[in-house]
């Protein structure tokens, strides 16, 4: 039987005891909506906040750039379309006494955040009553403030996370 297609396929067996192949590709998933299916052509740069695709990434670069074709990174189109990926909700009777301290907090984890990974931003911060509202451009940058709150002020820290949306919800409550 030499040539048959199926003589030289990878096979390992289930835990039923079948054979299982193990030669087929599986498609990778795509997660953030606003990730480029396909790699800019470098080098790229957005006109908003300046940011250039080189070397196979978004980063931040020099002057030597600024012949760079124009294309707007993923985060800018996220604030443009006004589609966070990130929400923190800072909320509780502890907010509006340390608003100040909070906001301090939130703006240095961004700066943090933003000098290696620059699609990483914050979207708005609004302010209703009790509550703190941070929208992000990312999934990553809510859930590191919110640890960053847990660690400085204590409370209660709570994640919720929607893979099939790419959109994380976080949640931080501290009332005394």
């Amino acid at each position: 039987m030499e040539g048959h297609p199926k003589e030289g396929a990878m096979k390992t067996i289930s835990r039923m005891g079948r054979p299982q192949r193990r030669d087929r590709l599986v498609r990778e998933r795509v997660h953030d909506p606003y990730r480029a299916r396909e790699k800019p052509t470098e080098p790229a740069r957005c006109p908003a906040c300046k940011v250039a695709w080189h070397k196979g990434r978004w980063q931040w670069a020099d002057d030597s750039l600024q012949d760079a074709r124009a294309e707007l990174c993923p985060a800018c189109r996220r604030v443009r379309d006004a589609a966070p990926a990130g929400l923190l909700t800072i909320e509780g009777w502890f907010v509006p006494e340390h608003k100040e301290e909070i906001v301090g907090l939130v703006r240095r984890c961004e700066e943090n955040e933003r000098s290696t990974h620059p699609l990483n931003r914050i979207m708005s911060v609004r302010e209703e009553g009790n509550t703190l509202e941070v929208s992000t451009t990312d999934i990553h940058l809510p859930r590191r403030i919110g640890e960053a709150l847990a660690k400085a002020y204590d409370g209660r820290l709570s994640f919720h996370y929607a893979p099939e949306d790419y959109f994380l919800r976080v949640d931080w409550r501290r009332d005394v």
